[in-house]
Formats: structure tokens, sequence, C-alpha cells
């Protein structure tokens, strides 16, 4: 059975490029063992043969936009700095002194001239070379023979995002992407500024907050309020190596739905979003999707907005990509909502969920991020203050809203299932072609 449904062949809408399905990638029918959730030794491999061998996303550009300003990245046992040179472009570096291995930087990110180690201050250019060395002169010279310099890794800029990788034998960037990173530079992200960052510690393997994150298969029974406003019928699409997206219809009941016609209040505040008064509206909900398809390129046609660019569903709906290994992307013409899944140094049993929303202001009326992401009023959206990141710990409610912190209560139990003797693996529906997409690009990994 293919649950692949084409996007527009649900809602009748002529098929646009970006729209159109990507060929058929068969991962088969197995059922993976359960180990890889909980188990040290897998973990263990996993780190080395799946993340020192992808590219990760470290942060969005606009957090080294200036020669000097840096942003620290951690991941599992590493930590990174992201730092844009005295020459105009981005370089990474392990957050290591080479002298006696303190880190060097502690803030979450800033603008610096040069990196000072905090122990023995001795100094390094953005480019990570040696700049001083505090009292040269008590040194042997044959020990200052050895290379001084930060160890750096590969670090390349697309679609608005950097990446960095630390082996050598990853491809570049651009054909590791594929076809995706087409489709992500449609949205300008590189135009696009933090406008909010948080991060909260989950009593779970990462894999199990990518799972959760790459399939709507259960909004039904964990969000049952989303029901009302966005449809479960979706298009999956993979690309090579391990990437994939998802189209999410929204302002559209799921077929679960009891209610079809009614604009109820989700409905509602969506039609708000587009420059639509929904107590004026004519239509029923099921109208409503093309209602602010049609609303948008009018304020776009009006207000020089460029979504001439866009096909209709990305106008209305949500488009997430899965960017191998632990990064979704949610796209919408005015802001993306990037999620990372951080696995934890040591505990196979925790990872760090780590969410910031981009977004980037045009003086337009009524031009805003989506109602939906539940941006707090206060927020400042001219991108002229970078956020601090706010940051809850393990057992902490995450306070990210009610839909993500529903998923925070649950991966817990999830988890705990995972490792019982009860549990022999995962069995995935054609809705969680995602899942098995990603889970099959690990096991070819941790095969070589």
């Amino acid at each position: 059975m293919n649950y692949n449904f084409p996007e527009w062949a649900i809602h009748g809408a002529t098929p646009q490029p970006f729209d159109e399905p990507a060929p058929l990638i068969d991962n088969g029918t197995g059922r993976p063992s359960p180990e890889r959730y909980f188990d040290p030794a897998f973990a263990k491999q996993e780190w080395e043969k799946v993340f020192v061998r992808s590219w990760l996303l470290a942060c969005p550009v606009s957090d080294v936009s200036e020669p000097g300003d840096f942003y620290r990245f951690d991941i599992g046992p590493e930590s990174f700095i992201i730092v844009r040179g005295d020459d105009g472009d981005v370089h990474a570096h392990y957050n290591v002194c080479p002298h006696r291995g303190s880190q060097l930087v502690l803030g979450d990110f800033g603008a610096l001239d040069q990196f000072t180690c905090p122990f023995h201050s001795w100094k390094f250019g953005l480019d990570g070379q040696i700049a001083s060395v505090t009292d040269r002169e008590t040194f042997d010279p044959k020990v200052l023979c050895h290379d001084l310099n930060l160890t750096s890794v590969r670090c390349e800029v697309a679609a608005g995002l950097v990446f960095i990788a630390m082996s050598e034998d990853v491809p570049p960037l651009r054909e590791y992407l594929g076809p995706v990173l087409a489709h992500l530079e449609l949205y300008e992200i590189d135009k696009m500024y933090v406008i909010q960052h948080r991060q909260s510690e989950w009593a779970a393997n990462w894999k199990g907050g990518v799972d959760a994150f790459a399939e709507i298969y259960h909004l039904h029974a964990v969000h049952p309020q989303t029901q009302c406003l966005m449809s479960d019928r979706t298009q999956i699409d993979l690309y090579p190596n391990g990437h994939s997206r998802q189209f999410v219809p929204f302002a559209t009941p799921s077929p679960r739905f009891g209610d079809q016609q009614s604009i109820n209040p989700g409905i509602a505040m969506m039609l708000r979003d587009a420059g639509i008064d929904p107590d004026s509206f004519a239509g029923s909900a099921q109208d409503a999707r093309t209602a602010i398809q049609q609303a948008k390129r009018e304020r776009s046609a009006k207000y020089h907005l460029g979504y001439e660019k866009f096909s209709d569903s990305q106008l209305s709906d949500s488009v997430p990509f899965s960017v191998f290994p632990n990064a979704q992307i949610g796209c919408h013409p005015e802001a993306v909502f990037l999620h990372r899944f951080i696995p934890h140094a040591k505990d196979p049993n925790r990872f760090t969920y780590d969410t910031c929303i981009l977004y980037r202001h045009v003086d337009a009326p009524g031009y805003s991020a989506p109602a939906w992401m539940g941006l707090d009023p206060s927020v400042d959206l001219s991108g002229a203050t970078r956020p601090a990141i706010e940051r809850t710990g393990l057992g902490e409610p995450p306070h990210l809203g009610e839909v993500l912190d529903q998923d925070s209560e649950l991966l817990p139990f999830v988890q705990m299932g995972a490792s019982s003797r009860g549990f022999r693996g995962p069995i995935w529906s054609e809705q969680e072609a995602r899942l098995r997409h990603i889970h099959a690009e690990i096991d070819r990994k941790m095969a070589e």
C-alpha cells in the first residue's frame, strides 16, 4: 500500500513544480532491533558512524553575520565555535585550546576580535591560527614546534544555514542535501533571524524525538486539538541521504474530525493571519484553505512579497523537511521553525530538544509569523536583538506550547517501553515512511 497522496491530488489544485512527488525510494518493510534507542554500545558506534560522518546543522547564518560574530554549537561529546572570519568566510573550530584542552568559548553567542583561552590566556585569530602564547620564553622552542593552532572542521553555508562536518569522507554539502537544497532556498532563510530560541532536556533517545516530529500519525491521539485545523492525509517525499519532507495541509479539518463545515476557532485564527475576517467569511471549513491561498497572493501582489515563486500549498500549509541525521525544518513563507534533536554526550536515554523560530519582518499590513507558532506579543520581531537561549532542565515543564509540551510528557514513556523485553522493534506504516527512511540511512551508515 502507498499512503503517499500527492498534496495537489487531495485538494484538487493544479500541480506545481514544488509539489511534485519525489521518485519512490523503497526502504523495505523490515523491523529494526530496539537496542538503537537505549544501548550505550549502539550510541557510541552511532556517534562515530552517523554524526561524525554527516553534515550537522550548526546555526542559522544570521548568528554569524559580521566578522567576529560567533555561535557555540554543542552536540554529543563535542563543542564547536562557528565564527565569521575577517576574510568574510564562516569557519568552524573545535571549542578546545590546544595547550591544555580548556574550552575557549563559554557563552552561547556574541562577537570577538580573537579567542582568548580562559585558563592561560593563549590567543587565537578568528581563523584558528595561534596569535599569542603567554610567556612564550618559558617554553622550550622545540615544544613550540608542535601545531599550536585550533583544530578546524569543514564548514559550509547553504540556504541560510551553517553546517559542519567532522569527517573528510562526507560529500560536499550541496551534493549531500540534493533536491532538498533547492526547496529550502525558496524560503530565503539567509534573510531571516532568530526571534525565539529554546532548549529543553527530554528523557528519551534523540531518535525518539526525530520519530515523533517526522510523522503526524500520532496527532489524533496525542494532540486531538489539532484535528479541527489540519489534515493528516498528506504527501510524503523521500530523498537520498536520509532526507525527506511532508506536506501538512492547514486550515482544513482532518478526515477524522466530525464537523467538516463550521469555521472553528483554529481555522478562524488562520483566516485572520491571511487578512480575512472569519466572522464575515461566507465559506465553510472546506473553503478556508483555498481562500487563504488567494488572500496571500493578493497581499503579495499589493506589497510585492514575491509569493509568485511559491505553490499554493506553500502559502497555506506547513512543509517540514527532515535533514539527516537530526534536524527538522518547518518551512513557511513568513517564518521557519527549526528543530534539532541533540544526542546526550553519555546517556542514550536523554537528548536536548533545541528549537528556534526564524523570521524576517516585512513592512506590510497583517504580515507576521503564523499565529499558531505561539509567539508571545512581547517578542521582538525587528531582529535588532538576538534573544538569549531559554533553557529548562530534565523534569522541568519546557513551556514550549501545548502541543510540544504534550510530546515532552509522552516521549519518556515511549523511551521506557523501548527498553522493555516485550518490545521487539518498531513497526512502521506508510504514514511513518519518513521514520523508516531515516532509520534505513542510520543502518546503512552503521554497516559501513
